[in-house]
């Protein structure tokens, strides 16, 4: 099948590629810094000789960026059977402390960039009735985080946009997802001192997608909640 991953080369998406490639699809993937992709290209081509991967160097706040991306993708590989929207960004503030720039900062690439994934891509999903589309959210889509104000308003309303998909597709065989990860051993943690083990790894994320694929047709998992065991770091 043919996948295209948004924010690839890091954290839960590089995991997400990782484990796509491992199970023999095409990818079309994209990150900021083309040199990272370059990079995760040469690895995933070298091990699996048999997937083709398209890259480009994306700013998925920017949505002649997003849409030419989705364009190129389509070229490349001339249909997308799974769309995964990883890409994400959090800057830490309590919205009473933020400047009047922060939530619009969070928006352009929390929801609105699987906004206009959605709208390129799941027609021609609705037309085949075949496909499934992934939304990165976090256990701040429900929970409130006091210093996470514009990032938890940002990832509901993903959630609901989530949710909204499905309901528009659950007539035609496209199948939508809600993973909703908490605290997870990514970059942003590089040098912490607490243990990996009190923290979900990406790896964990990818392979639950990657269960949920090899569902029966009939079975759609509409949300996966994934908490450290100890509870949120």
């Amino acid at each position: 099948m043919n996948v295209l991953i948004t924010g690839a080369t890091k954290g839960i998406g590089k995991a997400i590629s990782l484990k796509m490639a491992n199970e023999g699809n095409n990818l079309a993937i994209c990150a900021r810094n083309i040199k990272e992709l370059e990079i995760l290209k040469t690895e995933l081509t070298t091990k699996y000789t048999h997937i083709k991967v398209f890259i480009k160097a994306v700013d998925c706040s920017i949505k002649s960026e997003v849409l030419d991306f989705t364009d190129d993708a389509l070229d490349a590989l001339k249909n997308i059977d799974i769309l995964i929207n990883s890409v994400g960004v959090f800057k830490p503030s309590f919205i009473l402390d933020e400047d009047d720039e922060a939530l619009d900062f969070h928006l352009k690439t929390n929801l609105y960039a699987p906004y206009y994934f959605y709208k390129k891509l799941a027609p021609a999903m609705k037309e085949r009735r075949f496909g499934h589309i992934f939304n990165i959210c976090s256990v701040a889509s429900l929970e409130a985080i006091a210093n996470a104000g514009s990032y938890c308003v940002t990832k509901a309303a993903l959630l609901s946009l989530n949710n909204i998909m499905r309901a528009e597709l659950i007539n035609h065989d496209v199948k939508v997802t809600a993973i909703l990860p908490g605290s997870t051993l990514t970059n942003s943690w590089e040098g912490t001192e607490i243990s990996k083990d009190e923290f979900i790894q990406p790896e964990d994320v990818a392979n639950t997608i990657s269960q949920i694929l090899k569902m029966s047709k009939g079975a759609n998992v509409e949300q996966v909640i994934i908490k450290p065991i100890h509870g949120q770091v």
